[in-house]
């Protein structure tokens, strides 16, 4: 197999930019490694979830007696057991939610919300007796309407909550509503921009409710001790969250309770809110046994966040000559049955590679019956940009342009005003347009058979800093121990070995790499935004500063020196008057005990400035004229990841957040009936992508250094998911001459577009 080849960028460093096996490799292709179902105690209890048929419906009784008096069954929970909480605002993972509704998500109390909100829960000796309570608990419904779709939500003819209202632009109606959030962004004379445009596009498009498809379920496993310590075991992606809100949720101090996350079988925003975790820790405190506790797969989609549907409106104006002149949108996303904040953040993404004085965004986030949203790699956004690549793509044909030439004169650069009215730091838009450009794919020629076609769009995610921390011990041999608090999802633990290896002048296999529970390390954020290999590589590299800085002192010991004539550079520590020969922290290492004991460097960050991520796909397709199928023939993806740490992870999360874009563009949804009952709650119905529906997904680093980051480093992990149904979109109107606005492009849709498009236009 040929040997990749380093980038510029990367031949700057010793182990940065190579391609080392992951440390935790073996064990996960061996089976060794243990996930949150691995769990197992000699006297657990299984807990599984009553959960209500209706989508929305008042409850007017719930007995549990006759489930508790079921042989082997030792405890049933229902938000009678929750306490009531007060109204405020908290960070929760990667957004915000108001604490007052948390205990409502968990438990259902006066209502139901969705198909499959839980009602009651339910401790036995196995699951299968767990399972026969749920189904003695009597339960008596008095069913309300549901809510399914984005605009008949917004008209609040049928209303969720009694006491919501909406808050815009800082301030409260005074009726209640199911419009939770409205957020506007607004500079310059949109109107007047629009009125010296010499071309005006404008467009509505839709969206449907999709899933992120992690392939392992969600787990918890609890243990209330009887000195009141709380140790839970999940596949999470931040256990220092779950911490804070089983602490909210249960009002329970944080010292009381202990997260242990286990390996992690996927995530992608889905595993940040807690569910099952409440609920086993409040019947093992009944029970003073420990309980475990697994979500079946149609459980996990009825039941769990998706990402939430839309209704966009987009219009923009041009000159002749290609230069933008106003954007405005219209944003309106489905919050599920809770208060959540993803239009704010489609509304920072929606425009965010297009320069212009005049822009207008405005924003609503909308209760549905659905269950509460969640993140899904860069969320908000690809609802959001999808709608605007297809105007792009609309205006460079019908004023003759080249698609990527068009946006490349419309780019942001340093400098310019993102939509929220910040300058840009150092960004690579458009070094990664110019990358396609010059690609091989960009300068191959266009599929020209009939009903082929070549796409093109762009993405954006602004990636996230937040908290982490981090510890860096110097073992005797010369080698290193990493710990910090991000749960590895797509290689962390490999990323911040390399990270360790480069600062310390040791080798990637040198430095063994964990992730630490609540009591082993600092407060860490989720991982989440795009912000692990940033801000927790942030913090090992300081961390290593540091454990370097008490090195320094060791060095001068030996050379009878002050530490101000020791420096360490080039992989070894030298003498300022060159008196000593350089000194490797591996020869160093047996020398600790006698010159003062172990070294234990540590550090945490909170970063607040971090590189924003820009991506630019190429899509060849071709769609069958009797079905409205669409196959791809070749995909790029290229995307400026600052400094590719570890290429392969690298190019391994632009195809995967590729091929989800993909998924999402031609074939996922969910389906619900009239009443709300979701009908493709599994795997074989709700259509992901197979190996047989993605060709090889080429790549493209561009590697422009972020410079709040000593290695340069931008998060790359959700900016991938956001072009592929712009892409694709374009690519079929450009083979079919028809533009599909609503998700998923699906045969159907393509085939119905296309049969429209055919159809004579009747004269008034």
């Amino acid at each position: 197999m040929k040997t990749p080849q380093r980038s510029e960028q990367s031949q700057r460093y010793r182990v940065i930019g190579t391609r080392p096996i992951r440390h935790d490799g073996e064990d996960k292709v061996t089976g060794r490694a243990l996930y949150g179902a691995d769990i197992q105690f000699k006297d657990q209890l299984h807990g599984k979830v009553l959960r209500s048929p209706h989508a929305h419906a008042r409850i007017v009784s719930l007995d549990v007696s006759a489930a508790l008096a079921l042989p082997g069954v030792r405890a049933v929970t229902t938000a009678a057991d929750l306490p009531r909480l007060e109204e405020r605002m908290i960070e929760s993972g990667e957004g915000v939610e108001n604490v007052k509704y948390m205990t409502d998500r968990v438990l259902a109390s006066g209502k139901v919300l969705f198909k499959g909100h839980p009602v009651a829960a339910v401790a036995a000796d196995d699951p299968w007796t767990a399972e026969e309570a749920c189904q003695r608990i009597q339960v008596r419904y008095e069913p309300l309407p549901p809510v399914l779709d984005v605009l008949e939500a917004m008209e609040g003819k049928v209303l969720l909550h009694d006491a919501i209202t909406t808050t815009s632009l800082g301030k409260k109606s005074k009726q209640a509503t199911n419009i939770c959030l409205h957020t506007q962004f607004k500079r310059g004379d949109v109107e007047q921009a629009f009125r010296e445009a010499d071309l005006v596009v404008e467009r509505e498009f839709r969206s449907k409710t999709v899933h992120q498809g992690y392939i392992e379920s969600h787990n918890a496993t609890a243990l209330a001790r009887a000195d009141g310590q709380i140790t839970v075991w999940t596949s999470t992606q931040g256990h220092f969250p779950v911490r804070e809100q089983l602490s909210i949720i249960l009002k329970l101090p944080l010292s009381r309770i202990k997260v242990v996350p286990m390996e992690i079988g996927g995530g992608f925003g889905g595993k940040i809110s807690v569910y099952l975790e409440p609920l086993a820790v409040l019947l093992s405190q009944k029970t003073g046994r420990p309980v475990k506790m697994t979500m079946t797969r149609a459980e996990v989609f009825q039941a769990t966040g998706p990402a939430g549907a839309s209704v966009t409106r987009i219009k923009v104006g041009v000159k002749k000559d290609g230069t933008l002149t106003g954007l405005k949108a219209w944003l309106a996303y489905e919050t599920g049955a809770f208060p959540a904040a993803w239009g704010a953040t489609g509304a920072q993404c929606v425009f965010a590679p297009y320069r212009t004085r005049n822009l207008l965004v405005d924003s609503y986030d909308v209760l549905m019956t659905t269950p509460k949203v969640a993140a899904y790699r860069a969320p908000g956004s690809p609802q959001a940009m999808w709608g605007v690549e297809s105007i792009m793509d609309e205006i460079a044909q019908r004023l003759n342009l080249d698609p990527l030439e068009f946006r490349l004169k419309n780019a942001v650069e340093e400098g310019d005003l993102q939509v929220e009215g910040l300058p840009y730091p150092r960004i690579g838009l458009k070094e990664t347009i110019r990358a396609v450009l010059a690609g091989d794919h960009y300068r191959s020629p266009a599929p020209t058979q009939p009903y082929h076609a070549r796409g093109v769009a762009l993405g954006f995610w602004k990636n996230n800093g937040m908290q982490s921390s981090a510890l860096v011990a110097i073992n005797m041999d010369g080698t290193a121990s990493v710990t910090t608090g991000s749960p590895d999802i797509g290689g962390s633990r490999a990323s911040m070995a390399m990270i360790a290896a480069e600062t310390l002048g040791l080798t990637a296999q040198d430095v063994r790499p964990t992730v630490g529970d609540t009591e082993a390390i600092g407060h860490t954020d989720v991982t989440a935004g795009s912000r692990v290999t940033f801000a927790t590589g942030y913090a090992v590299h300081e961390a290593c500063q540091d454990a370097l800085r008490q090195m320094d002192g060791r060095v001068a010991k030996l050379w009878d020196c002050q530490p101000a004539d020791v420096s360490f550079r080039e992989g070894a520590f030298h003498h300022a008057g060159g008196k000593q020969p350089p000194l490797t922290v591996k020869q160093l290492a047996p020398k600790l005990t006698r010159t003062g004991g172990p070294v234990l460097g540590r550090a945490s960050v909170l970063l607040n400035s971090w590189g924003a991520g820009f991506g630019c796909h190429v899509a060849d397709i071709a769609v069958d004229p009797d079905t409205g199928k669409v196959t791809i023939l070749r995909y790029t993806a290229a995307q400026d990841v600052g400094t590719a740490i570890h290429p392969a992870y690298v190019e391994g999360q632009l195809q995967g957040g590729a091929t989800q874009g993909i998924g999402w563009a031609l074939n996922e949804e969910y389906v619900h009936n009239a009443q709300g009952e979701l009908l493709n709650a599994g795997f074989l119905d709700y259509r992901m992508p197979t190996f047989v529906d993605v060709p090889d997904i080429e790549t493209i680093l561009v590697e422009v250094p972020h410079p709040g980051h000593p290695y340069g480093v931008r998060g790359v992990g959700e900016t991938p998911i956001v072009p592929p149904i712009g892409t694709l979109h374009n690519a079929i109107a450009r083979a079919t001459g028809a533009r599909v606005r609503e998700l998923p492009m699906s045969p159907p849709r393509v085939l119905a577009a296309m049969q429209a498009q055919a159809q004579p236009i009747a004269a008034d």
